[in-house]
Formats: structure tokens, sequence, C-alpha cells
């Protein structure tokens, strides 16, 4: 169950009102000149900036709370045993972050008008500094499966979704829309689009987060997503340089090694980079990965100089932002300590230092090392003019604030919902329907079982699926009754559902990344031996055909995100016709070199 948060304090929205009106009467929120927009501006303000500010500029960190200045007691805690501070202004204050990431375990997002208050204090922190400087406020909303920022804010079908759509158009409306309402929030710098290219289908971290597994296909969406971003005010960020799509590692817990050959990397991994720096990218994301192909010293490449200032600055002739992925991850920890890696990262051509675990080590690792003449001044100054000149373009130096008005207007719009729903329709993919089964209609079907996973949300505010499912087909005039089994489900609860199927039409059989051994494969069986007819929709990756049986029909909704559930109902019940076609190929189980649905592959209904 979602419970709404409490409301953020009267004295934090008194303080964050004020500031904006003080924005809507003089139009200059900033202590700093409009002139100063441009890189001769931009450089006399590092001038005035002293060693330990220029360090915190390049810091992107987490910080515990709703609020600036007033957060619960338990995230004053955390933040005192994080980072000795009790706030996120006193976190400003004291180390001069140049950015800050929101997420909602750190319960930064719960509901719009927190945010952007939350968004509007930090940047009131910033401005107060002796060298005002507003932060880059940034988060991971790369919607489907990645969502910081929750309902009611619009979300929209993710990467595989809107590969399985296939139009250019609807992946840029859809950054579009996202970077609208990510704008009223005050959040400016997005990590999406994901560039990954999925060919590896046992890929643990990225599936249904890229656009896909055909390289060119990749490339046309991730440019798309690209420019809509970045046409609503927000800097995109495509990750993660210099490819992810082939690993059976999971960067978060260890170091994957990429083999590919360089000409398989310019092949397979480099186009998507390629052409988000064609569209103007105004961030790249680095991998916790190793390249031998690409650096022989197989440093992760995070860490290193001839993927990072080799190939992405002067081989792809990037000149934007680069950040690093989470410098708590251990794909990145793995070679060097904590105290190495921020000042690795910044010798080999990195920007932006991205939450690193302990703040305090790293912040005074960069300083030792540019006082012991290990990193000069001036190499800091170049990435320092980098963030500068993208705080710049987003407009931060004249109008850092947000106001409640823009998030009552621009934030979970009507319009915008009803394009979400619109978009999602259309990625829907129909790949098996034996012998015309569906569309479903309440008159030959009305009696249906809803069983399967029920992945937490992505944004904790949506779901559980199966509930979804149930209230979307009960919505349509059906009777629908919902049973959660899980992702693996037990004997007991297997047994439970197939009592439960007893006299229904159908049972809908929501399925989650299907292994060899997982207990769904059990579920289905037994519900297909029931004779009661089996519909399954894949909620994540679409391979879970690949390793079930006997269903009258399949579909691959990509996501668990109701926007997604929902336009699968109306799929499954012919309020829609499914117009999904495969991003990536399905191999078989047994023999992956035999392909059972080739990208491009999905069923219509009809003529």
């Amino acid at each position: 169950m979602h419970h709404r948060a409490p409301a953020p304090s009267r004295r934090t929205l008194l303080t964050v009102t004020a500031a904006a009106a003080a924005a809507a009467v003089t139009g200059v929120t900033s202590p700093v000149a409009h002139a100063e927009t441009n890189d001769r501006g931009l450089r006399r303000i590092i001038d005035r900036m002293s060693l330990e500010e220029k360090v915190g500029q390049l810091f992107v960190t987490r910080v515990h709370g709703h609020s600036a200045t007033d957060p619960d007691q338990a995230d004053i805690d955390a933040n005192l045993a994080a980072f000795g501070v009790r706030t996120a202004a006193e976190l400003v204050a004291r180390y001069h972050v140049g950015g800050i990431i929101y997420f909602s375990w750190a319960h930064n997002t719960r509901d719009p008008q927190q945010i952007a208050a939350l968004s509007n204090g930090i940047q009131q922190a910033a401005l107060a500094q002796p060298v005002p400087v507003p932060v880059l406020l940034s988060t991971d909303q790369e919607h489907g499966i990645v969502c910081r920022v929750g309902e009611p804010a619009t979300l929209l079908p993710g990467a595989m979704a809107l590969g399985a759509g296939g139009s250019h158009a609807d992946a840029r409306r859809a950054a579009q829309i996202a970077g609208e309402e990510l704008a009223a929030l005050g959040i400016r710098q997005n990590y999406a689009p994901v560039a990954d290219v999925n060919v590896n289908p046992a890929n643990p971290v990225i599936g249904v987060r890229s656009f896909g597994s055909d390289p060119r296909a990749v490339a046309g969406l991730v440019a798309a997503q690209v420019q809509g971003y970045q046409r609503a005010g927000v800097a995109a960020t495509s990750k993660h340089f210099p490819g992810h799509g082939d690993t059976a590692v999971d960067s978060h817990y260890g170091l994957p090694t990429i083999t590919h050959t360089r000409e398989q990397w310019a092949e397979l991994d480099a186009p998507p980079f390629r052409a988000a720096i064609a569209a103007g990218i105004d961030s790249i994301m680095t991998a916790h990965l190793v390249v031998p192909a690409l650096d022989p010293s197989e440093d992760p490449a995070t860490l290193s100089h001839p993927i990072l200032t080799g190939i992405l600055r002067e081989q792809l002739g990037y000149d934007g932002v680069v950040v690093t992925d989470a410098l708590g991850m251990e794909g990145v920890r793995t070679k060097y300590g904590d105290e190495r890696v921020p000042v690795l990262a910044l010798k080999a051509g990195v920007d932006q230092l991205l939450d690193p675990p302990r703040l305090d080590v790293a912040w005074n690792a960069v300083l030792k090392a540019v006082r012991d003449g290990e990193l000069t001044e001036a190499r800091l100054d170049v990435s320092i003019l980098r963030i500068l000149r993208l705080k710049a373009k987003l407009g931060l130096f004249r109008r850092a604030y947000t106001s409640r008005a823009a998030v009552e207007r621009i934030v979970g719009r009507k319009a915008h919902l009803a394009e979400a729903d619109r978009i999602a329709e259309a990625t829907t993919t129909l790949l098996l329907n034996e012998g015309g089964f569906l569309p479903l209609s309440p008159a030959s079907h009305g009696s249906v079982l809803v069983v399967g996973a029920d992945p937490a949300s992505p944004s904790g505010t949506t779901g559980p699926p199966t509930t979804t499912l149930a209230t979307a087909l009960r919505e349509l005039g059906f009777t629908a009754t919902a049973l959660s089994t899980g992702t693996a489900p037990t004997a007991a609860r297997i047994e439970e559902a197939v009592a439960a199927a007893a006299g229904k039409d159908v049972v809908l059989v929501g399925t989650y990344n299907v292994t060899a051994t997982s207990s769904q494969r059990t579920l289905v069986a037994r519900l297909v031996a029931t004779g009661v007819p089996v519909v399954t929709v894949a909620i994540r990756n679409p391979y879970d055909v690949a390793r079930l049986d006997g269903q009258r029909a399949v579909l691959a909704a990509y996501s668990w995100t109701d926007v997604e559930l929902r336009a699968a109902v109306r799929v499954l019940t012919g309020r829609a016709r499914p117009r999904g076609r495969l991003p990536v190929p399905v191999q078989s189980a047994e023999d992956p070199t035999k392909v059972l649905y080739p990208v491009g592959y999905g069923l219509t209904y009809g003529p």
C-alpha cells in the first residue's frame, strides 16, 4: 500500500515561495549577472573560487531528506552518519557540491510540490555561498523499470517498450513530456537515455532499459530522446559509455569484462553514442567495466584515459560533460581504493564525480592530489568550465528556482497522461495467439483470474501488477480476481492458484524473468493442465516466452508500470490492436543458436 507522504513544513514552503516570488518580480534569481554566462564570464566565476570550492563543483552527491533545511530526524541522522552535516543546505555549504542526485530511498521524491520545494531550498543554499553557483539537480528517470519520481507525475514507457513501438516521434515526445515535468520539479539533468545495445539476453543490469539489440535502431531512438529532453530544458545523459549491452555481470556487484574486438565495438556499441553526440547530447555517463580491446591495462572505463580521452573526446569529438556512473558501485571499487578512484577518474577525462561512497574521503583525495601536484588546478578548471557551461545553457544562472504554479500546470497534466497511454498502446507486442484466441470479450471470457509476479513499483507509487491488470479488466466489463503468486511461487501458492482457476473462463499470468529453474514454469504448467485457457504477459524481459508452454496467447509489456499494464489489457480485450514489434530476438532456451522470434516479429488482429 502506498502511504501519502506528509506535506513539506510550512517554513520550507514559505521560504521557497518567497524566493520564487522575488524571482517573479525581478526576473533574476541569482546574484550572478546575465552577462556571466559566456565563457569569459564563467572563467571569472572560476577565478573567484577557492580550491575547496573548485573541488566541490566536480562532485554530485546523494543527500537524505525531503527538505533542504528541515528533514525528518531519521534523515538528519543518516546525513550526520554519511556526511557529518544535518541537511542538504549544510552539505552545500560545507562541500560546495556542484550537483545533487535525487533518490526515492533517500526520501527526496515524495510528491511533486515537495520535490520542487527541496530543489528551491538547495538552490537557495547554493546561491547564498561566497561564490554563488546554482546546483545541477539530477536523477535516474529512465521510465519503465527505473524511475525515481512517481505518480502523480506522468509515467511513460521505458526504452525497450519504445523500441517495440519503433517510432522516433513517440520516443522524442515521451522524453519531452518527461523533461518538461522534471524541469518543473527543478531537476535539470536526467541520467537517460540508455544507449547500450542489449545483445546479450542474459544481461542482468540493462535488459529492458535498452531500446533493443540493433545498433542502428537504438541509435535513432537515442537521438530522438536526446532531442526531446533537451528541448524541454533538461540535460540528457546517454549511458553507459563505451557500452554495457553485452555483459552477464552487474557492475553494481562486480567488474564486468566486454570481450568485443575494437571492430565489434565500433559496429555494435559505438553507433548510439555517435548518434547522441551528433544530436548535441549534454552529458555522457561512463561504465564501470573493462574492455581489453580498448584499453589493455584492464582499468574500468570510468578510470581509463585511452577510453574517455582517447576515444570519447578525441576520436568521437565529444566536448560535453562526462559523468561517472555511481562511485559506490563495486565495479569501480574492485581495483583501486575509494581515495584513488576520483583522482584516477579526473586523470582519465571525467568532469562530474557521481555519488562517491564517502564524500569526505573522495573530496579530500582530490584536494590532496592538487596540493601534491598529481592534478593541476588548471585540469580542474577545464572540467568546471564544462559544468558551468551546462548550467548556463540550462539557464540556471538566470533562473535557478521553479515554482508551485509550474508544478501545478505541468506535472501529471491530463494531456501528458493521455499521450503516455497512446504511446504505450503502440508498444505492446503480441507473440502468440493460438487459433485467434485474442481479443477477449466479456461475453465469451468474462470471468478472469489474474495471477503472477508483483515486483515492487519502480517509483514506489504504482501497482501491484496483478491488481492493476485485474482493475483494468473490471473497468472494461470483465469479472476479474487478482492472486499474487510472486516471482518464485511456492508449492502452496501454486495449489491456491490452481484451485482459484476452477470455473474461470481464462487465467492471465504476469511472468517476470523466467529462468530454467523458475517455479513460475511450474505455475504455468499446472494452470495449463486445468484445461482453463492460459494467457501470459511478460511484465519485464520478453524472453519469458522461450521457457513456457501451453499458453493460448502471449504478450510482452516490457515493464510492470501501470501505463504499460493498462495498455496490455486494452490490447488483450481488443480496445487497441497490438502494434509492437520485438526489438530483440528471442532465442530457444535449449539451443541459443535457434531464434524462435526474430527482431521485428509481432502479430496483430484481423485482416
